[in-house]
């Protein structure tokens, strides 16, 4: 990327800008995830002029594109190639909303029902240019796998909520789509889906996607079309319907079932949505409300009113951590606390690429 692009040029004018003022900037893009994480605050600075697909080598596996570049745009020309992001970024458009960009979702660092099975965001991402606070275009990683020698700036790019600097393009790996795939149904309760989901990991099967929700559990099998009818036939589900299945896992992916919606008046009675992160081997968590769970058990969603120290709480005792995903109040904070030592890394990363402290401030962690 070159400077001398004059959308490029306009943003790091404002970024320059607000350097010598301290006025803090809130990155946005689509502004579909401008619920997550901590309040939006500070003067706008809109990234979706700096829009468009730089280059696409399919037989590469691999695209680089601009941050403000629209998911679905992004995904229709990877289709056409019969390519994917095979982690299944989420959405979470709403009513009024073009969509979620790349920059929101490398920003974001959020994965769908795919995730246990391929990977994370950050494993996807090859390299990145940003713009830092000081107003210098950088360029980290590249566009193959083992291009990295110390420390790899653009993997940490995803999920730094834009506290780091300002994303503007990205390399990312993508995959061929799955030849075929199936999902079945099977009525368990809690207990029996998470022993079942870890007696499943023992065995060699294409699962892509799991959920249990209300005695209701449902596994996703993609690949190879004699592997994914093997596998059918073993585990003998119910199959569910082709187009009643791809709507399932996309509402999913997208916070589009009625269990993820919680509306106004619920959100000022002090209802929340949780996201916790735990041992998938982890038993049911003793918490009132109703859960929600994907990914074979690593990742268990509590709808609930209960004090929020108790879910932070019944996570680490289990072996992990929650994110305050929706909530009226976020005081308490949306991330689980770090460590001193790890807390102290993050504060030099971010000294170290934004002196001012002019990015995002609050997203990620109320200290930056």
């Amino acid at each position: 990327m070159d400077t001398q692009d004059p959308v490029l040029a306009r943003l790091l004018d404002q970024v320059l800008t607000a350097q010598q003022t301290q006025t803090p900037l809130d990155i946005r893009g689509g502004s579909t995830k401008a619920f997550y994480g901590g309040v939006p605050r500070g003067e706008p600075l809109d990234m979706r002029a700096l829009a468009g697909i730089s280059s696409h080598e399919p037989t590469d596996l691999v695209v680089t594109v601009r941050a403000g570049t629209l998911l679905s745009e992004l995904e229709a020309a990877l289709g056409e190639h019969g390519q994917c992001l095979p982690f299944e970024p989420p959405r979470f458009n709403t009513p009024g909303s073009d969509g979620g960009t790349v920059g929101d979702m490398v920003a974001a660092g959020l994965a769908g029902p795919a995730r246990a099975a391929v990977g994370r965001v950050r494993d996807f991402v090859l390299g990145a240019t940003m713009l830092n606070g000081r107003g210098e275009l950088l360029t980290f990683g590249g566009q193959v796998m083992k291009n990295v020698a110390g420390y790899d700036v653009s993997r940490l790019m995803a999920g730094s909520m834009g506290v780091l600097g300002l994303l503007c393009e990205v390399s990312l790996k993508v995959l061929p789509m799955l030849a075929a795939q199936t999902t079945l149904e099977f009525e368990q309760d809690e207990a029996q889906a998470l022993d079942w989901f870890n007696a499943l990991r023992a065995q060699p099967l294409p699962i892509t996607a799991s959920s249990w929700h209300g005695g209701r559990l449902r596994l996703r099998l993609a690949g190879a079309r004699a592997a994914v009818r093997s596998a059918a036939q073993s585990l003998e589900g119910v199959p569910v319907d082709a187009n009643e299945a791809a709507r399932w896992w996309r509402d999913i992916r997208d916070h589009h079932l009625a269990y993820f919606g919680i509306d106004a008046a619920a959100l000022a009675a002090g209802e929340c949505l949780w996201r916790l992160s735990v041992p998938a081997s982890a038993p049911p968590l003793a918490l009132p409300g109703t859960a929600f769970i994907e990914w074979g058990g690593a990742q268990r969603w509590i709808r609930t009113a209960a004090p929020a120290t108790d879910v932070p709480a019944a996570a680490s005792l289990a072996g992990g951590h929650a994110t305050l995903f929706r909530a009226a109040d976020k005081s308490t904070g949306t991330f689980s606390p770090l460590t001193a030592p790890l807390m102290r890394i993050h504060r030099e990363l971010k000294r170290a690429l934004d002196p001012a402290g002019i990015f995002n401030r609050g997203r990620l962690y109320s200290e930056f």
